[in-house]
């Protein structure tokens, strides 16, 4: 026993010794990795600098500019396609687009793009996915659609942002049956369907008329691409046995805008027995003054629940001189009804 704790003794220093010299190698590693990292921020912003000035003149027509890009080393286009792509999430100027689409193409950005899609990196592929639609390469619209069905779920929404660039009519189909994948974002999806607009119609009807079950997605879709050829079927989706339905019915009705059928339904709707329907039913009427006095029924739900009372105050203040008159009537009341009325009709004297 004695003779170990005297071995241990003796080692005392070496160990000690050893231990310095790790403190140290640690420290020295992180010193290089902040000093590597340093150095390439500081080159990364000189190119930024050079090239910014470059970009500036190739994008205003200069040649000689252009062809000093095009000249540029290998290792310093992928500074530049960022200096050059990211501008176009703010600035969606035709011209700028086809300019920026003729530098990348002469820079052989789009077979650096090609590569990307294919790495294992999901970054790189979204990456590669918003710069292809950024710049309008629409011959790369069968990979961005094939990216719809990626693994990862950023790459997915990446690609459906892409699709939402380009806007090429090819594929249309592919955006529009992306409307029930829960795993893109909502917004998204409405954005592209947005993007396409009344082009996504007809294809929405056609798949409505066979999949009931997702009436809610199509009538939420009509909403914000639907034109006056989705009436009738709107108006056949407010006597939907689904209450969500009626009101997305509703809902889309008010993008589409009402006829007379179609606006006696929803002051009809009026007194249906959901809330939401009855919100939906008053928002749908907003600027009709063709028949059915809607404005005496709709104000008489002033003092219905508030996102009703709201919806139907608004809608009066739409009518003209007929939803004035039911807001000056009411406005003398002393409940929330009265205070409601008061409320539109200072807004519009304000205005």
């Amino acid at each position: 026993m004695t003779d170990i704790l005297l071995n241990f003794e003796r080692s005392i220093p070496v160990l000690s010794w050893m231990a310095v010299a790790l403190v140290l190698s640690a420290l020295g590693a992180v010193i290089v990795e902040r000093a590597t990292v340093a150095w390439s921020l500081a080159r990364r912003r000189r190119l930024e600098v050079l090239y910014k000035v470059l970009l500036r003149r190739a994008l205003d027509g200069d040649l000689g500019a252009r062809r000093t890009l095009i000249a540029s080393p290998s290792g310093h286009r992928l500074i530049i396609a960022a200096l050059l792509i990211t501008p176009l999430i703010e600035d969606r100027d035709p011209d700028r687009i086809a300019r920026t689409r003729e530098i990348v193409e002469g820079l052989a950005l789009v077979s650096i793009a090609d590569r990307y899609l294919r790495s294992w990196l999901w970054w790189r592929r979204a990456l590669a996915l918003r710069a292809l639609g950024l710049t309008q390469i629409r011959d790369r619209t069968p990979a961005i659609v094939a990216a719809l069905d990626d693994r990862d779920a950023d790459v997915r929404a990446a690609a459906l942002d892409a699709l939402t660039d380009l806007k090429d009519r090819s594929s249309l189909q592919a955006v529009v049956v992306r409307l029930h994948d829960a795993t893109l974002p909502r917004g998204r999806r409405a954005a592209a369907l947005t993007a396409f607009g009344g082009q996504c119609e007809r294809f929405l009807l056609e798949l409505a008329g066979v999949d009931p079950a997702n009436r809610l997605n199509y009538a939420r879709a009509l909403a914000v691409c639907g034109t006056e050829h989705a009436r009738p079927t709107l108006c056949r989706w407010t006597r939907d046995t689904r209450t969500e339905v009626r009101a997305g019915a509703f809902e889309a009705l008010g993008h589409v805008g009402l006829d007379a059928r179609s606006a006696a339904l929803a002051i009809e709707s009026l007194e249906s027995r959901d809330a939401a329907v009855r919100a939906m039913a008053a928002s749908a009427l907003r600027g009709w003054t063709g028949s059915g006095d809607a404005a005496s029924h709709l104000a008489r739900h002033l003092d219905d629940t508030w996102n009703v009372a709201v919806q139907a105050a608004r809608s009066l203040q739409s009518m003209g001189e007929a939803g004035l008159v039911e807001l000056q009537r009411c406005a003398a009341r002393s409940d929330a009804a009265g205070i409601l009325a008061r409320q539109m009709l200072w807004e519009q004297s304000a205005a």
